[in-house]
Formats: structure tokens, sequence, C-alpha cells
């Protein structure tokens, strides 16, 4: 935890009250113009912070555009050091979401491989690691544990790509994040019986309606990317970001029955 100190306050004192909001511009995303536009979005909608793909230019380009702090997302740690020089104040392995669909598929050994040479490059740098659906969920719960283990300082959990919801509305959304919020139980209640102190971040296929339900899942807030990277129109956009930062916010806030 000693590392997460170095990022910015209101980032982390949105962590420990369980609200923090991550916009995910995508891994795979290196086109200027639309993480200019996301990073717009999440600045004037609220975002805690950018989740960009890992290449210099774009966090500079984050940097600049929103003066959010920016985690930066690959699947190669190599590519971590020139981010983190250009001002990317965390890293991340993960999401992997964006590799499901070409074969491309991350298991237990391969990402806990990529973790311990991530912290071996960058030992002082905030470390995000994402944590496969395609694992079953103790394989998931064990994963986590050892990724903390192997250095992680928040673990994040996916699973939208895998939801098949077959229902319109709110009750397709709910479907749609049930594999990330089944992963958020089980690896929240496996940090917890082993007694390790590690925030998660619960993160694909969720939207303003099940934000709250990963944080009375544990979660200690949300990594949204579709439900605003599939809109065109920049208002659209911040109106998005703003509906997910009240989303969590009112998660804190007592109802006035009476």
């Amino acid at each position: 935890m000693k590392r997460l100190s170095h990022l910015p306050v209101p980032f982390r004192k949105n962590l420990a009250e369980r609200r923090v909001l991550k916009v995910i511009s995508g891994l795979n995303n290196f086109e200027a113009a639309s993480v200019k536009k996301i990073s717009k979005a999440a600045a004037f909608g609220g975002a805690d912070f950018l989740d960009v793909a890992c290449d210099p230019d774009l966090v500079r380009l984050a940097i600049k555009t929103s003066d959010l702090p920016v985690c930066v997302s690959a699947v190669d740690p190599f590519l971590f050091p020139k981010a983190v020089e250009a001002g990317a104040a965390m890293i991340e392995i993960g999401n992997f979401d964006s590799f499901y669909e070409k074969g491309r598929f991350f298991y237990a050994e391969e990402v806990l491989g990529l973790t311990k040479e991530s912290r071996k490059l960058l030992p002082d740098t905030p470390l995000s690691v994402t944590v496969p659906h395609v694992l079953p969920l103790d394989q998931q719960e064990h994963l986590a544990l050892e990724l903390v283990d192997a250095g992680a300082d928040l673990i994040q959990t996916e699973g939208g790509k895998s939801a098949r919801p077959l229902s319109s509305g709110v009750h397709g959304l709910i479907e749609k994040a049930s594999p990330t919020l089944a992963a958020t139980v089980s690896i929240v209640n496996a940090l917890k019986k082993a007694n390790k102190v590690v925030p998660v971040i619960s993160a694909s296929g969720l939207s303003a309606i099940t934000l709250p339900l990963a944080v009375a899942c544990g979660s200690s807030g949300g990594g949204v990317g579709s439900a605003i990277n599939r809109l065109d129109d920049d208002l659209l956009m911040v109106a998005e970001v703003k509906r997910l930062r009240a989303s969590l916010d009112q998660v804190q806030q007592p109802i006035p029955f009476f």
C-alpha cells in the first residue's frame, strides 16, 4: 500500500471511500483523437483517473487534456518504463478483453510472470493486475493472492465480454455485469480471508446501473470503457461519465425515506 501513497490525494480519498471511477480508453486504442475525446469526457465528467494504452505520446496527451492521473495498460512489461517516464502514475497488466476475440487467452502462470517482471522493472510504481475471467472462480481467487504476494497493489476483475445477456433494459445490464460481479465477490472474500488489504477494482461490462452493485460486492470502485467509448458525441460522453460518477457517489448517501 505504500506505493499507492504516491498517487494524488483525491484519488486515494475516493479509493478509501470505495467510489473510485476509472475511465478506460482501451489497451489497444492508439488513436490520438479518440484518446483525447475520452480524456476530456473523463475530466469534465468527474472521473478519478484514466486508463490508456501504453504509449508515451498518449500518456502526455491524456495528462495535458485531462490533468488526471494516468494508468497505462499493456501485456508487455518492457513497455512500461518509457510510459512512466512520460508521466504515467500507475501501470496495469490487462484488461485482456480485447484479446479474446482474436483467440489470445491469458492464464495464471503467464499473468503471474508478467507481474513479477513488471515489479522487477519498476519496483516503486503502483501496479494493477487484471485477473483473467477465463479462469474458474476458485482459480481467480488463488491467482489474486499470488499476484498480491508478487507485488500487485490493486487487483482488477473482468468478465463483460463473456456475458451473453438475454434481456433488455436494466435486466440485461445486470446480466452483462454478472461475471464481473461474481469475480469481485470471490476475489474480495479470498483477500479478506488471507488478511491481504488490497483494493479490488471491478471492470468490464459495467454501467451506471451496475457500478453500485460492484461496490456492494466489495469493490473499491469501477472501471468503465465501452459505455463511454461507443458514444460518438462529446456531450453524450461527458453526460455518461457524470452518470457513472453519480451512481458511485450516491452509494455513500443514505436514502431519505422521510
